[in-house]
């Protein structure tokens, strides 16, 4: 089976989830804000029909439950060697912890690349799996998400993020 696309019902929202032989290419949300190409979506397949998606469908049930705190299926986002390097280490932040852009940038060598990770990190093309929601600012405010801000508080609540709890305090 080549590339293919379909819309999954969540609980935060109708997630447009696409897939190749190698695995999900991409989880958006709706009003994401790098969506992708239409002509790179590949044909409309019922998720249900789908074994991938349907698995997705179960995964996605239990997190959004609180009942997983990780993911066990194959990836296979299409970026850069910069951007695949920042998205490895976004698969290593543990649930329900954060990290800032700077310290994402000091992994890779160099504070400097703080800007150019929040780049990478906004074009994360697997909402969720690949927790974007995780990076906060310096100060440790909850910064844009290309799925909305209310959906990444959400997230990180449901994760019970210090930084969302530390927030309510206040």
């Amino acid at each position: 089976m080549s590339r293919r696309h379909a819309t999954l019902p969540t609980a935060v929202g109708d997630l447009l989830v696409v897939a190749d032989d190698g695995g999900l290419v991409g989880v958006y949300f709706p009003g994401h804000w790098h969506p992708p190409a239409p002509d790179s979506l590949g044909v409309a397949v019922d998720a249900r029909g789908d074994g991938l998606f349907a698995q997705l469908d179960v995964e996605l049930r239990e997190y959004l439950a609180g009942r997983r705190i990780r993911f066990d299926l194959p990836l296979a986002p299409v970026g850069d060697e910069f951007q695949q390097a920042v998205w490895a280490m976004l698969r290593e932040i543990p649930y329900g912890e954060t990290v800032t852009y700077g310290e994402l940038a000091a992994r890779l060598g160099d504070r400097n690349l703080a800007r150019r990770v929040g780049n990478a990190v906004g074009r994360n093309p697997i909402s969720i799996l690949v927790p974007c929601h995780r990076v906060v600012g310096a100060d440790g405010s909850l910064t844009g998400y290309a799925g909305g801000f209310d959906r990444k508080r959400r997230l990180l609540e449901l994760e019970g993020a210090a930084v969302v709890a530390q927030r309510r305090l206040f």
